[in-house]
């Protein structure tokens, strides 16, 4: 779908490089092999057959954009694995495509926590945020050794805005859209992860692109966008309030996530003024935070650290020369990708 990736800024290109399809049978795609989470973490598996280990990183990109979490995509692919590992040795070798039948239990295991995911938000203490993806960290449990962050191919579609938008979609609208919009899986094989008919998945995944498509898009160079997380950065660090209201549209907005664990604005802070106001109360020279720039799922971001402590992690969404939104992630269990090591 060209025009969509035109207009909401998803490159697929970079997953599909990234995405080895193997002959499944059904249009010769191979499928992403990550493990999922089920409340029950399940036993590490054994040692992959070889043909298995590089499905690994195709289930971690897959997991990653459905979930928007790096911890649930690491329970996903670990328990694929384990009910790979569940079947008898005959089971197995009845299955023609391994790659194609990890993929489907993946994808069936992010449908299904999707949906209770949607239940659990709703008790989650102020706003949930994606999980913020650096650009590389250390991930010692994963039990082949590899680390998911580094397996993650950095495009558009990991972007923190675009995230947003598909957290906006319904748990079948979000996997049939980045099933077939994202990772190219057709319809037919869209239906088999859903449960549904093809032309009811071709209906969720226009549901999707609809969303997307009415999201505004950025279309900044990463340069540019870099140069004005900049200025935010010095402007934040002098506490300087008009300087951050230059930088900011009229209509921008701040989303934190604490989720209860640590002091965060319960509900999105709204206008120049406001944002600024905010900012400039917590984050001046005097305040002990240490501001630094990074990557954060690919674009440019900053870090907060306080005593040498990552306390947040900041995205930004920046439209023509300014920002008009800013999502920070507060929430401990979900900077432990930034603090490893």
């Amino acid at each position: 779908m060209p025009n969509v990736r035109r207009r909401a800024g998803v490159t697929t290109a970079g997953v599909r490089r990234s995405s080895r399809w193997a002959g499944s049978g059904r249009g010769g795609r191979r499928q992403h092999d990550q493990p999922h989470r089920s409340g029950v973490r399940p036993a590490r598996p054994g040692p992959a057959p070889s043909g298995l280990v590089g499905e690994r990183r195709q289930l971690v990109n897959l997991a990653y954009r459905l979930l928007g979490s790096l911890a649930d995509t690491e329970d996903v692919v670990q328990e694929t694995y384990a009910r790979w590992y569940a079947l008898t040795p005959g089971q197995r070798d009845a299955i023609a495509a391994p790659d194609a039948w990890l993929a489907r239990v993946a994808g069936r295991i992010c449908l299904d926590l999707l949906g209770s995911a949607r239940a659990r938000r709703e008790r989650y203490v102020g706003q949930w945020l994606p999980e913020p993806l650096p650009a590389r960290a250390e991930w010692t449990s994963d039990p082949t050794g590899g680390d998911p962050v580094d397996q993650i191919a950095l495009d558009e579609s990991v972007g923190m805005a675009f995230l947003v938008v598909l957290e906006s979609m319904t748990p079948a609208e979000r996997v049939a859209f980045v099933l077939h919009d994202v990772f190219r899986y057709s319809f037919a094989e869209v239906a088999e992860v859903v449960g549904r008919t093809p032309a009811a998945c071709r209906q969720l995944a226009s549901s999707g692109r609809r969303r997307v498509r009415g999201a505004p898009v950025p279309g900044v160079p990463t340069a540019r966008q870099a140069g004005i997380v900049r200025e935010f950065r010095k402007a934040w660090q002098a506490a300087d309030i008009d300087a951050l209201v230059g930088l900011l549209t009229p209509d921008a907005t701040a989303t934190g996530d604490g989720g209860g664990r640590v002091s965060a604005a319960l509900h999105p802070i709204e206008g120049a003024g406001q944002v600024a106001r905010f900012f400039a109360d917590r984050g001046g020279a005097a305040s002990g935070v240490r501001l630094l720039e990074c990557t954060v799922n690919g674009q440019p971001g900053l870090v907060a650290q306080v005593a040498g402590v990552v306390g947040a992690v900041l995205a930004f969404d920046v439209v023509g020369d300014r920002i008009r939104r800013i999502w920070t992630v507060l929430n401990p269990d979900k900077l432990r990708a930034w603090t490893a090591g």
